[in-house]
């Protein structure tokens, strides 16, 4: 018996690995540095307007560029813009290393974010590629899934440690012996496959300009909130632009016959489904991850690495129930049924935080939350991620990956601003009534945990009307999958998706 299989799943399972370090690099970035702001600003001598220059110059181009490197990386080939990506973000990381002024700081964080974005886009959409049998792919998208859920609250640990420890300086040169053994490893072991290529696909240069504008417009009109306000002429007038510009993008994704992004997409259900269901997720988790870890330093006055130690078990529950237990009850109940379990007890959990007092205990008043948080996680983002990829032939899964990775960072940017809006301004309400600052403090998180839970539950409700498992059994699905992938390899047309009327 031929031991040939075995060998290429064997070297396939080891190049997930291998994807899923560079994604937990980029994730990691996206929080590391909270914890090292303060003596960042001591340290480069930031005002507190630039300051936020350090986590908004990373976050524009991420969110803005998404989108364009899927569907570039369907057209070159996705190990080609991986590879792009990671020996970026690595030099990137470099420079942010050893800057010792600010221009140079906010200017390396730039390219980190160009890095990031080409590099994420088309990992899930390679990882759905090599994996196309039902129980192995959803074994991978469990450990994509916690990477790309957990790894956040990891950021906060590392950060902590290394900015106490060490220096500021080494939560960006960490970076680089894993960026390097990412691309030599890659090079080694992640399959190459050709990408479309232009010349039957062509590029649609004002598509790209308009999508990749608009959402840069519109996430620096996001960032920009908490400092300018809803209501103030450059966010409405920053929001009118970005809107202009995706607009103008879709009307001509309708009309031209080489479209950046295939309308048809939308057509799945699961795809326009998960993306909106996966808000809801980010809104909880985001919620917790940002006044949680404000509640724990400000009012229990956590140091960042008792913080850091604090998630953590949040971030263990994410990694054993999205790698061990989801797969296993999606293939009984199916992937929806999951989710809406999932998603039942993020909502708890976030609403056990709106209980959380002044003279709070972390056994008591953060633990249970915790475990729950990592419960509904770690059961809602493997659902989602099959959900929403389940629509997307290979010819297309970079830009379904690239959406997804959209949605993370650009309703993650959208849920955080609002939530930080209604906090601010019950803090505000709260000190004019005469309550003392901590008390004023919490009483902000506890609107904001509350608004968290209302879109969680809104979530609930698109799962159950919109979404739809779509499980056959293991040889059809693998043989499909295998069909789909040589419809692939030999220059196939465009897919066709499933449509649900």
């Amino acid at each position: 018996m031929s031991t040939a299989p075995n060998t290429t799943r064997r070297r396939d399972r080891i190049a997930l690995y291998v994807l899923c370090l560079g994604m937990l690099m980029i994730v990691l970035d996206g929080t590391i540095v909270n914890t090292a702001l303060p003596v960042l600003k001591d340290s480069l001598n930031f005002s507190d307007g630039n300051l936020t220059w350090v986590l908004n110059a990373y976050l524009i181009p991420f969110g803005g560029l998404l989108m364009l490197s899927g569907r570039i990386g369907d057209l070159i080939g996705q190990r080609r813009m991986f590879l792009w990506g990671m020996s970026l973000f690595t030099f990137a990381s470099l420079l942010c290393g050893v800057a010792e002024s600010q221009e140079v700081l906010i200017g390396a964080r730039f390219l980190q974010g160009v890095g990031g974005a080409l590099g994420s886009s088309v990992i899930l959409g390679m990882i759905i590629t090599m994996f196309q049998e039902p129980r192995e792919q959803g074994e991978a998208i469990g450990i994509y899934s916690f990477v790309a859920s957990a790894g956040g609250s990891l950021g906060l640990l590392l950060g902590g440690v290394l900015t106490d420890i060490l220096s500021w300086h080494w939560i960006f040169i960490v970076n680089l012996p894993i960026g390097i053994a990412t691309v030599a490893l890659a090079l080694r072991l992640v399959p190459h496959r050709d990408g479309l290529g232009f010349k039957e696909n062509k590029v649609d240069v004002p598509g790209a300009l308009m999508l990749t504008g608009g959402l840069m417009v519109g996430v620096y009109a996001i960032v920009g909130v908490e400092k300018e306000g809803w209501g103030s002429a450059q966010t409405l007038g920053l929001f009118a632009v970005a809107i202009v510009l995706l607009t103008g993008f879709v009307v001509r994704q309708a009309r031209i016959a080489h479209p950046l992004l295939p309308l048809r997409i939308f057509r799945s259900r699961n795809v326009t489904g998960a993306n909106l269901v996966l808000l809801g997720v980010l809104a909880g988790m985001f919620s917790v991850f940002f006044f949680g870890a404000r509640y724990a330093g400000e009012i229990l006055g956590y140091s960042p690495i008792e913080i850091g130690l604090a998630f953590l078990p949040l971030t263990l529950m994410i990694g054993f129930v999205s790698t061990v237990v989801s797969q296993p009850l999606s293939e009984r109940f199916g992937p929806r049924n999951v989710l809406i379990g999932g998603l039942s007890s993020i909502v708890v959990a976030v609403l056990l935080f709106t209980q959380t007092p002044v003279d709070g205990n972390y056994f008591a008043n953060l633990l249970p939350s915790m475990l729950l948080l990592g419960l509904g996680a770690g059961l809602s983002f493997t659902s989602i991620m099959g959900l929403a990829m389940s629509g997307a032939t290979p010819e297309d899964s970079g830009i379904a990956s690239g959406l997804v990775n959209t949605s993370m960072q650009v309703g993650g940017a959208i849920a955080l601003s609002v939530l930080a809006t209604f906090a601010s301004s019950r803090t505000t309400s709260k000190l004019s009534d005469g309550a003392n600052q901590l008390e004023a403090l919490n009483a902000g998180f506890h609107v904001a945990y509350l608004i968290a839970a209302g879109i969680v539950v809104l979530a609930i409700g698109v799962a159950v009307f919109v979404l739809q498992n779509q499980q056959a059994p293991a040889g059809d699905a693998a043989a499909e999958g295998h069909a789909a992938h040589e419809h692939a390899e030999h220059g196939a047309a465009a897919p066709v998706y499933s449509e649900v009327a």
